[in-house]
């Protein structure tokens, strides 16, 4: 959803990921990443893997320093934190320009990834795992 915050023009999108929720806001910039009040690098432990996931989007498309991205992260851990900001980023940019769908869609940044933890289920110590069977 395209907003206005003291003639600023925003971008939404929002990302999930395992328990993560991302919710984030493209906004013209220099391509600084803010997450929850923190600069991004340091928030995502200066791991070069989450910052890169996080920013694909806009580098597929050639964007990264034209926006600046802000985000608020609630839930799960970096790994499913930094791909739900990927997929918010995403849908972000498609709400800028409807022609971003197609190229982000081929690289796969629209997909929202459903595997999430398997519940424990009663009578098992973990979702799958069964106490020892012995015969005797």
């Amino acid at each position: 959803m395209q907003a206005t915050e003291n003639d600023r023009v925003m971008y939404w999108g929002t990302g999930r990921r395992k328990s993560a929720v991302a919710r984030v806001r493209l906004v013209p910039g220099n391509g600084q990443m803010t997450i929850n009040g923190k600069p991004g690098d340091l928030y995502l432990q200066f791991n070069p893997g989450y910052l890169s996931a996080a920013k694909a989007p806009l580098e597929t498309l050639g964007l990264e320093s034209e926006y600046d991205i802000l985000v608020n992260v609630r839930g799960g851990g970096l790994t499913g934190q930094a791909d739900s900001i990927r997929l918010g980023v995403a849908r972000a940019l498609c709400q800028l320009d409807p022609e971003n769908r197609k190229p982000l869609k081929v690289e796969g940044y629209l997909t929202r990834d459903p595997r999430a933890k398997e519940r424990k289920k009663y009578g098992l110590h973990k979702a799958r795992k069964a106490p020892q069977y012995s015969k005797r």
